[in-house]
């Protein structure tokens, strides 16, 4: 029942004509960006060469690259989740999916998991124009899998936090608002130093977009977006018994 609602709701995703537009503005940005860090790194090659120990073309281009790209997703991600389920309650549909014989955390997770498939094909997409590397010089592989790693659970962390305030209102676009609002504060946060730092979500990416993978940052991610699908969970029980 799971991966039959997240199917349904990658379907009503891509239905929608404002994601193809969000997409196209995505892809035509981190597309320039691609070529403007390749066209620098070409102009300052010579003089690399001559260093001891020059970036390599990985952290001068592919890490730059998966930087923005968490930046975008931070601000295009509470658009594509405001609607699903805040949108179920402003067309009157969320009654006809509730009465379904299905719990709420099948309808979370469901949710979820069709968001999380779309934002997985985004980071594909950038995966493999980072492959391209390959074709010119020596890339460094673990490098940009833990760039890819870390920006799919930063994607996966915003998704859930999106998720959570889209089934607390009922309006998309106060959904989409809140959510990015706690983003933008959670990336301050980490802006700002001190030990509030450590609740930034971009904190975790930054150390995996630097190619260091630790238990800390894994957990760090797997319970941030626990907590909010759990909360998403709690809050659509409570309505229904309600």
């Amino acid at each position: 029942m799971i991966l039959t609602l997240a199917r349904k709701e990658l379907r009503s995703l891509f239905a929608a004509p404002s994601t193809w537009w969000m997409l196209a503005l995505l892809q035509f940005i981190v597309a320039w960006f691609w070529l403007a860090r390749v066209d620098d790194y070409l102009q300052v090659q010579a003089q690399l060469a001559q260093m001891e120990s020059a970036p390599g073309a990985t952290i001068a281009i592919a890490a730059p690259l998966v930087n923005v790209l968490a930046i975008m997703l931070m601000m295009l991600i509470p658009l594509f989740s405001m609607r699903l389920i805040a949108e179920e309650h402003r067309n009157q549909t969320w009654l006809l999916l509730a009465a379904a014989p299905i719990s709420p955390a099948h309808i979370v997770l469901g949710k979820f998991l069709g968001l999380l498939a779309m934002l997985s094909l985004i980071i594909v997409a950038t995966g493999l124009m980072m492959l391209t590397l390959w074709l010119g010089t020596p890339a460094d592989p673990g490098l940009i899998a833990s760039n890819l790693l870390g920006v799919w659970l930063l994607a996966a962390s915003y998704a859930a936090l999106g998720l959570y305030f889209s089934a607390i209102t009922r309006q998309p676009v106060v959904a989409a608002f809140a959510a990015l609002s706690v983003s933008f504060g959670l990336w301050l946060v980490e802006l700002g130093g001190g030990a509030l730092r450590a609740l930034s979500p971009n904190l975790h990416f930054q150390n995996m977009n630097a190619g260091l993978v630790s238990s800390v940052d894994l957990c760090y991610f797997a319970l941030f977006i626990t907590a909010f699908l759990l909360l998403a969970i709690h809050h659509l029980r409570r309505e229904l018994e309600g």
